[in-house]
């Protein structure tokens, strides 16, 4: 499960570049919400795609 500031990130939304594969360099998170149902500004958005192991992690999880 991921978490930011200590709380569980749920309903996570990608947008995904296959034409990059295997490396998906190129995918980002588009959406994401807390567990609470709020939204994640595109501020913390930033922040879960500066973390590239997730993001290849997520992708890869909806791909396969």
């Amino acid at each position: 499960m991921t978490t930011l500031n200590g709380k569980s990130v749920i309903n996570i939304e990608l947008d995904i570049n296959t034409k990059d594969a295997p490396d998906f360099c190129d995918s980002f998170i588009t959406y994401a919400e807390y567990e609470d149902g709020s939204e994640l500004t595109e501020k913390e958005i930033d922040e879960l795609n500066n973390d590239s192991d997730l993001v290849y992690g997520l992708v890869v999880e909806r791909l396969y």
